[in-house]
């Protein structure tokens, strides 16, 4: 039995399940020689250090923080909040069409996303398919990550309904096992659309 038989909704992520994100896609373009860039990632700009911005803290706090910790790389490190779009890698393979295809059935759409909330109030107008969406959770706005139980429980009261019939997809088993806690059903996203798609429509 196909699973939108027993859902009431499909909650997404969104990196890394609907777009592909990467700082190297950004900084590749602006540091030529690949040794110098793999230390710029795992040093400067680091995916902990964007982390900040998915928990609330804004960028002209923490561009200006490591600025004053690696002020030869100022340019790079200032870079980052100008050209953030170009982090993003494009849609991941048959997952819009997945989207479009359980909207045009009625199926109810929600999303929760570590994002920061001055990148997302850029990135979300220039992307119609969120118009297929009736609620999304964004944790820097709301000041709360994925897997904390909390923001869990936040999507819970503002998607209402039941939890038990949602299905949550995220790429990361941290976060899948933390929805599940909460009460969701869960699926850890694995690149895979067309198994995805087979298994909610078959």
């Amino acid at each position: 039995m196909p699973l939108i038989d027993e859902l009431d909704a499909v909650v997404f992520d969104v990196g890394e399940v609907l777009f592909g994100w990467s700082l190297r896609a950004l900084y590749a373009k602006l540091i030529a020689d690949p040794a110098k860039l793999d230390w710029f990632l795992a040093n400067v700009v680091t995916t902990g250090w964007h982390f900040q911005h998915d928990a609330g803290r804004s960028t002209a706090e923490t561009v200006a923080e490591l600025v004053a910790e690696h002020p030869a790389h100022r340019d790079l490190i200032e870079a980052f909040p100008r050209r953030f779009s170009e982090t993003i890698t494009g849609p991941i393979p048959g997952m819009h069409e997945l989207v479009a295809e359980l909207d045009d059935r009625g199926v109810p759409l929600y999303a929760i996303t570590n994002f920061g909330h001055e990148f997302w109030a850029l990135f979300r107008p220039s992307q119609p398919i969120f118009d297929r969406f009736r609620d999304i959770v964004i944790s820097g706005t709301e000041r709360m990550m994925k897997p904390d139980p909390a923001i869990f429980e936040l999507a819970k009261q503002r998607f209402g309904g039941n939890a038990a019939r949602m299905l949550f997809v995220d790429d990361r088993a941290d976060n899948v096992a933390a929805a599940e806690a909460a009460g969701f059903r869960g699926w850890q996203f694995d690149g895979d659309a067309a198994r995805l798609r087979a298994a909610l429509l078959g």
